[in-house]
């Protein structure tokens, strides 16, 4: 039979299939009709539309792949199950155990597939079709997997099923019952992986688990943006998606913080804290108290009343619970003496809030970290008369008026968590992005396990911040252990060109050393370009590569470091052009402008990386924040810089001690150089709309207000002279 012949049987079949789905579909629409009353009409259109969704929309393709087994037995295989009039089958779901051989068929282990057909289509509409013969290829990646890797991208991540690769199935139908770490370099499909594993689960135990019992937790908004459609697409609504930050009380956030108070607030022993100081509002009763219940007064000994106490205290309850078992308690010694309910009565209400404060998380902290006495009473021996200074901070004069740091949320977690209980709990949750999480933010997601079934993602080559982690043992130890853990790395490489990961993998012997590179299996269109300039070109340099690649209709991420964001963007706005900011949680216009720390997680048709030397020098895991950044690309990659593209000796910014300001000194090198910079901006990087912003900007990072430890021989302190640096006259070296 000849190709167009073959195609046109094919294209019969997806017809055919087509009409029995949109049959099965105006059935459904109809069903609620035929309902008795309207309580069952209800119910009914509600079966309806679960059965709708599972059915996929209309206009989409039947199946995605066909498989011819050795028997000589035919299944199409899709995303979701068609049936004909009679109820047989035309195409397979690709949860069901008859669709395995698609996914697990392999050269080296065929395991009784004869042939698998792909499908190209558009809509319903074939357009190609590329046949696997399993006995002739010697391939482990098949055609269609490398054609659909060329695809350009988009601002959502797309589901991967019609490509899913031997190992990787093997991790998303792995069981339930287990806390899975999928750990795979840039380009695995580690978190596509992840999602469809939820698709699985949800399938295999829909009669004990529903999409609403799954959280997904990501590492920021536009992370969890970014791959929001996947699920949808797999016909499973309802899955709870957040990014870590969400999981905290709804509160103004913003506020910035050093990160060596991050990380005191990141700490596991943070926990150990807050319940002490939130024990420590608990009071003593005087030796008798005397209290106005309906119009006579009634006296309670003190012992009693401490005993009411201290059974609260014991009692295996959240703050308020334990608070409302007080009040009870309280209440029946009352009711005892008096032979009245005092249930509502002012005086047992007015006693209760004296020994036993009402608290909530916001309140709680705010007043916590305005008084050193209160932290320093808490810290106990875990924290040294330094980190509690360091805690210490004034809030807002009113609690309405008070600004979060990212630091701050999982502590407001926690202390909601300690006053009203864990709150909602899920079915099985999944992390990604889990090697950065501080052990704050790992037990804000572990509380939210009710049943210890984890997929834990990452990986440690691109562990960075705070809580960069060599090992996941350290991630693990806050999760929890009520099931077994398993470590499983996915070894190839889909998404990364070969010419963009050659340029990224040396740094692995800087940043994670002993951490193997992964198998890239496909060369891009071009080789990484290099573009070096001087200081003052380099945000329009980057801006005019970025436009060329959007001009030819290419999905663009520019990767830019802190101090290169305000010239790359005043580039892009001297240029006329439009872009979404990673930062605001956007993601999708032709150009995107994102930081390192961002990147992780997204993919671009090309990624422009701006001044890598910055990226490393930003960071004490520097390197590892630029290997993230030079492997976002699906095809192309830029580097745009003064100096080395892949710097591998330049030093990273070593971790600054607790009690220490950073950035509050400059050595006179770093002060040149800022000055250097600044110099550059202003000659033609920034219009002159900016120049007020930019100077004070640096006026304020080069003479900082606080107070700061001694730093270097050679620092530029706050009120030395030699700080105040104009863009004419650089300092001395």
């Amino acid at each position: 039979m000849s190709r167009e012949a073959d195609i046109a049987s094919e294209q019969a079949y997806f017809d055919a299939a087509a009409k029995h789905r949109d049959r099965r579909r105006d059935d459904l629409r109809q069903l609620p009709s035929a309902a008795a009353h309207t309580g069952a009409a209800a119910h009914l259109r509600r079966y309806a539309e679960t059965a709708r969704r599972a059915l996929g929309s209309a206009g989409e393709a039947v199946a995605f792949g066909r498989v011819d087994a050795e028997t000589g037995e035919t299944r199409y295989v899709g995303r979701h199950l068609i049936r004909d009039a009679d109820g047989g089958v035309l195409v397979v779901n690709w949860h069901a155990p008859a669709a395995a051989g698609w996914f697990e068929a392999t050269p080296d282990n065929p395991a009784g597939v004869r042939r698998k057909r792909a499908f190209t289509c558009t809509g319903n509409t074939i357009e190609d079709i590329t046949d696997t013969i399993m006995a002739e290829i010697a391939e482990a990646v098949d055609a269609q997997l490398l054609a659909e890797l060329t695809r350009g991208r988009t601002g959502s991540m797309r589901d991967i099923v019609a490509t899913i690769q031997a190992a990787q199935f093997a991790l998303i139908r792995a069981p339930r019952d287990q806390v899975l770490v999928i750990e795979g370099g840039p380009g695995t499909g580690k978190s596509a992986v992840a999602l469809h594993r939820v698709s699985w689960l949800l399938f295999q135990h829909r009669a004990d688990m529903a999409a609403a019992d799954v959280l997904v937790v990501g590492p920021h908004p536009t992370f969890v943006r970014y791959i929001g459609q996947v699920l949808p697409a797999l016909g499973d609504e309802g899955v709870e998606l957040r990014d870590v930050g969400r999981l905290a009380p709804d509160v103004p956030r913003g506020r910035t913080e050093r990160d060596a108070v991050a990380r005191i607030k990141g700490a596991a022993r943070m926990a150990g804290l807050l319940a002490r100081a939130l024990d420590a509002r608990i009071g003593a009763p005087d030796p008798a108290e005397r209290l106005l219940v309906g119009g006579r007064f009634v006296t309670l000994p003190g012992v009693e009343v401490a005993e009411a106490l201290a059974a609260a205290r014991a009692a295996a309850l959240p703050y308020a619970g334990r608070r409302q078992l007080l009040r009870d308690r309280l209440a029946a010694l009352v009711a005892a003496r008096t032979g009245v309910d005092p249930a509502g009565a002012d005086a047992v209400g007015n006693l209760v809030e004296r020994l036993w404060p009402q608290q909530n998380p916001t309140g709680f902290l705010r007043d916590l970290l305005g008084s050193t006495a209160r932290l320093r009473a808490a810290a106990a021996d875990e924290f040294t008369s330094a980190e509690v200074a360091a805690l210490h901070r004034r809030g807002a004069d009113r609690l309405s008026r008070e600004t979060w740091s990212a630091a701050d949320l999982s502590l407001l977690d926690e202390l909601a968590y300690l006053i009203d209980g864990p709150g909602r709990r899920y079915a099985h949750v999944v992390v990604d992005e889990a090697q950065d999480l501080s052990p704050m933010q790992l037990r804000a997601v572990a509380r939210r396990s009710a049943t210890g079934s984890l997929t834990v993602v990452g990986d440690l080559a691109q562990s960075t911040g705070s809580w960069a982690r060599d090992s996941w043992d350290e991630v693990l130890a806050h999760l929890p252990t009520g099931h077994p853990a398993r470590i499983t790395p996915l070894r190839y490489g889909y998404r990364v060109p070969r010419q963009a990961y050659a340029t990224a993998v040396p740094l692995l012997s800087v940043a994670a050393p002993g951490t193997a590179p992964v198998e890239v299996v496909r060369d891009g269109p071009a080789e990484t370009g290099v573009h070096r300039v001087g200081l003052a070109e380099l945000a329009g340099r980057a801006v005019t590569v970025a436009r060329e690649h959007a001009e030819a209709g290419r999905f663009v991420g520019v990767v830019c470091p802190p101090r290169q964001r305000r010239p790359v963007e005043a580039a892009l706005a001297a240029n006329g052009m439009t872009w979404s900011s990673a930062d605001r949680g956007e993601l999708g216009g032709a150009v995107n402008l994102i930081s390192p720390q961002e990147a992780k997680g997204l993919e671009f048709d090309a990624v422009v990386v701006v001044e890598p030397e910055e990226i490393v020098a930003s960071d004490e895991r520097g390197h590892r924040l630029l290997y993230v950044a030079l492997t976002r690309t699906t095809g192309y990659l830029d580097i745009v810089c003064t100096g080395d593209p892949v710097p591998l000796d330049a030093p990273a910014r070593p971790r600054p001690p607790v009690d220490d300001e950073p950035d509050a000194a400059f050595t006179r090198r770093e002060a040149h150089r800022l000055a250097e910079h600044l110099a550059g901006q202003l000659r033609g990087a920034a219009p002159p709309a900016f120049w007020d912003d930019i100077l004070t900007q640096v006026r304020a990072t080069l003479r900082p207000t606080d107070p700061v430890s001694s730093g270097p021989a050679d620092a530029v302190s706050p009120g030395q002279p030699q700080a105040a640096v104009s863009p004419g006259q650089p300092a001395d070296d």
